[in-house]
């Protein structure tokens, strides 16, 4: 028999890139590849590329620097070891990737990785393989699908990519070069996902996609099905208790998407929705396409629907032009509405994008100031309300064995770790915990008695 050649994918970036990294295993798994975790002994290194931070195609050079010289060793072990360049760095930088590190056989953009075979293999009798194209037709149709046993080693949370793309063009981002325009996946394709994850096991989705609330597709009545009315569909699955969506945007929240935060007891109270700005001004430069106003009152219409809603979100300091007012005005939205937890990022220029041209710079000093104080606000924030949470009783999705033996880590409705001293037998149950304390942003807590002083229901284990 032909050994297993092994795989090491090292993935950077969004959730959608962590995926990917799973679906191209499935995919490489009927060509003999197995995952390893070294770089160093695998017969296939694929960097899994994001654009979207600062400096993000340096480090992709840097970590081929360090490839070369495990290539190298391995060639004069006698082992072949080819190197890929996937994802977005791969689509927007193809040839110059080939010309500054000839180390890389495969280059193959975010559409495309459903052809990493024949890439390879053209790779193997050519020296070379490009693609970067975005194929006419849809990847998942041709993608393999991932073995039970697959599934089942990943745990009890997935994600599930439903839609691609992007059409909103914001000045300052790359994803409608990289990822193309906005495509939706029909529901019926959806669903057979998720009926294949939860027959194996999984207990939490979420949906994922550049803009996933502009998802748009084609439902089994042959209508157009929003996000709302998929995740009404989802929840009905047997199995599936938990669903979550990322990443959203303030102008395709529809009343769909609303009532199923009212409706649905399965989707997770707990929100990301990027504003990036506080200043209209700035959004404007941005090119959001919507207002500080129009932000804050579709903040209002889930805490309408839902009280006990929470939000994190996405925030860029230093925009090409944003003065202290500016600045000031995103302080004071982040005052008023109130975040469990957000991501903040110093403005840096990605070439092609409207805003790499923009003349009115901030600089790095005012910059580096300015997320200080932006953070230390939204550090404040998360610190009251996970401290908000300590003596109350709350359900927990156990996930996995913690690193400290005997216990058990699982996350709460809002994604906050929780730690138990139990048995492994609770992985993939929701059990109530009580919270005795926080550890930075980790919860220790003991199981409680259920509410309805009733022992768990069967149907909350692992493949039942």
């Amino acid at each position: 028999m032909t050994p297993p050649r092994k795989l090491h994918i090292k993935s950077y970036g969004c959730q959608m890139n962590v995926y990917d990294a799973q679906r191209m295993v499935d995919t490489l798994a009927p060509e003999g590849f197995v995952e390893t975790a070294s770089a160093e002994d695998a017969d296939l290194v694929i960097l899994n590329t994001c654009h979207i931070r600062e400096k993000a195609s340096e480090k992709v050079y840097s970590e081929l620097g360090r490839l070369r010289v495990a290539k190298d060793e391995a060639a004069r072990g006698g082992r072949a070891m080819q190197i890929a360049v996937a994802g977005c760095v791969a689509q927007a930088e193809g040839e110059e990737i080939v010309r500054r590190a000839p180390v890389v056989d495969v280059v193959v953009g975010p559409q495309s990785y459903h052809h990493l075979p024949k890439l390879l293999k053209r790779a193997g009798n050519e020296g070379r393989a490009i693609e970067t194209e975005f194929p006419a037709a849809d990847k998942f149709g041709f993608l393999a699908q991932p073995k039970p046993d697959a599934i089942r080693a990943r745990g009890i949370s997935a994600f599930v990519t439903v839609q691609e793309g992007c059409d909103k063009f914001c000045t300052f981002c790359v994803v409608p070069y990289t990822r193309g325009s906005e495509v939706s996946r029909p529901v019926a394709k959806i669903v057979d996902d998720v009926k294949r994850l939860a027959d194996n096991g999984v207990r939490e989705l979420t949906l994922i996609g550049q803009n996933v609330n502009a998802y748009h597709g084609e439902g089994p009545d042959g209508k157009t099905w929003p996000l709302g009315r998929l995740l009404e569909h989802l929840a009905t699955i047997p199995g599936i208790a938990r669903l979550r969506y990322s990443t959203s945007h303030p102008r395709d929240v529809d009343d769909s998407l609303i009532a199923a935060h009212r409706d649905l007891g399965a989707l997770m109270p707990f929100v990301h929705l990027p504003v990036q700005s506080g200043s209209d001004r700035i959004l404007a430069a941005m090119n959001r396409k919507h207002t500080a106003d129009d932000y804050r009152r579709v903040i209002d219409r889930f805490r309408t629907a839902r009280q006990d809603i929470a939000f994190s979100s996405d925030f860029i300091v230093g925009f090409p032009g944003e003065s202290e007012q500016d600045f000031l005005a995103t302080l004071a939205l982040v005052t008023q509405i109130g975040y469990a937890a957000a991501y903040s990022f110093k403005y840096s220029a990605r070439p092609g994008t409207p805003a790499a041209d923009m003349q009115e710079t901030v600089s790095p000093a005012e910059m580096d100031q300015r997320l200080e104080r932006l953070q230390e606000l939204i550090d404040s924030q998360q610190s009251a309300f996970n401290k908000a949470a300590i003596g109350s009783t709350v359900d927990v999705l156990f996930e996995r064995p913690a690193r400290k033996d005997g216990q058990i880590v699982g996350r709460t409705a809002f994604l906050q770790p929780a730690h138990v001293m139990a048995s492994p037998d609770i992985i993939g149950q929701i059990l109530p915990v009580r919270i005795d304390s926080l550890e930075r942003y980790s919860f220790l807590g003991e199981l409680a008695t259920p509410r309805d002083g009733r022992e768990p229901a069967l149907s909350q284990a692992i493949g039942a």
